[in-house]
């Protein structure tokens, strides 16, 4: 569920404007070959793809200052070595990709803001008419490096705040600060004002039972400060059977039901998935996995050290995969606690 905040018709039409600037028609006609290969794909549940991705996930870093739970990188489970995109490999990255990239988002696993260069390849993605857009948990965040990511070009940044008291807040975020969150959003309101930037500004709570009585006093919170935007996420919660307890009791929050005295998730897992036809994650260390659920790089599609972007799309090993969800979703690992298509 997004709950909007301190937004006008104003501000909305500028950046619905500003937008327009991002659209061509080379990747107008992608998006348009890949929903029309998508929706015959399910049709006739048999594997076609036409058009390139529009749609990229480049990881900064895998390095992370917190150890949240129900996170791969935070509970040290991730078996992949740990790095920072190198900043060449992503400006050839760009060079050959930018003509059908209508979004670039820089996460993946790790916290963005501990690669140094993040800023300068924000900047990069927005001079090549990318729409950009980052994830954080701002303990880094100082008032100087507010203003660079304002005057980087960045469209968009979801700063993650799970509760409005710190006791609350480090339930989860292990580690993290909430009063650094607090003082990271208002240096970039204040810088956003000052640059006369439309950066949209969003708050993001990841719901658990802890946390869902404090909904209400972070929606408040926002509009105190000038945030855009209240995004409300089901909480992805490993071994769920055996974590209940961390389960809103709210079950509008959650991705979970109970039936029968088990617990599963509350999305159907439909043999289809939209993600693995327009967009991709690219790792620091350049390897190509088909989306985020993927944490740990078990379902390798190439590296772009080896073979292109577009040859991997093309490929034989990609082709197998996408069948494989086809036929039967639920059997692969990574598909079992995804929300794809769960609207709270």
């Amino acid at each position: 569920m997004i709950i909007v905040t301190n937004r006008n018709i104003k501000t909305s039409l500028s950046t619905w404007v500003k937008n327009l600037r991002y659209i061509s028609f080379y990747k107008v006609l992608q998006f348009f070959l890949l929903s029309i290969s998508y929706r015959l794909s399910v049709v006739l549940r048999k594997d076609l793809r036409w058009g390139r991705y529009i749609a990229l996930s480049v990881e900064p870093s895998n390095h992370c200052d917190l150890s949240c739970k129900e996170c791969p990188t935070g509970m040290g489970s991730l078996t992949r070595k740990k790095g920072l995109f190198d900043t060449d490999a992503y400006s050839e990255l760009l060079q050959k990709e930018a003509k059908q990239l209508l979004y670039l988002n820089f996460y993946f696993q790790g916290e963005p803001f501990l690669n140094p260069n993040l800023c300068r390849l924000i900047r990069e993605a927005h001079r090549k008419k990318i729409y950009t857009s980052v994830s954080t948990n701002a303990q880094t965040l100082t008032a100087e490096r507010a203003e660079q990511v304002v005057l980087s070009g960045l469209d968009r940044i979801i700063i993650s705040i799970d509760g409005t008291s710190q006791d609350v807040y480090e339930k989860y975020r292990v580690g993290g600060s909430l009063q650094k969150v607090i003082d990271a959003t208002k240096y970039l309101v204040t810088s956003k004002r000052k640059q006369g930037s439309l950066l949209q500004i969003v708050f993001q709570m990841v719901v658990f039972s802890h946390n869902e009585h404090q909904i209400q006093d972070l929606i408040s919170l926002a509009k105190t400060i000038g945030v855009d935007k209240v995004d409300l996420k089901s909480a992805q919660i490993y071994n769920f059977q055996e974590k209940r307890d961390m389960i809103p009791i709210n079950k509008k929050w959650s991705r979970y039901i109970e039936e029968g005295g088990l617990v599963k998730i509350k999305n159907p897992l439909k043999h289809r998935c939209w993600r693995m036809w327009h967009s991709a994650v690219v790792t620091q260390d350049l390897n190509v996995v088909p989306c985020c659920y993927d944490k740990d790089a078990e379902f390798k599609l190439g590296n772009l050290k080896e073979v292109s972007l577009k040859d991997i799309q093309k490929s034989i090993q990609f082709k197998n995969f996408r069948e494989s969800i086809a036929l039967k979703r639920s059997s692969i690992e990574m598909c079992k606690n995804c929300d794809e298509g769960l609207k709270l």
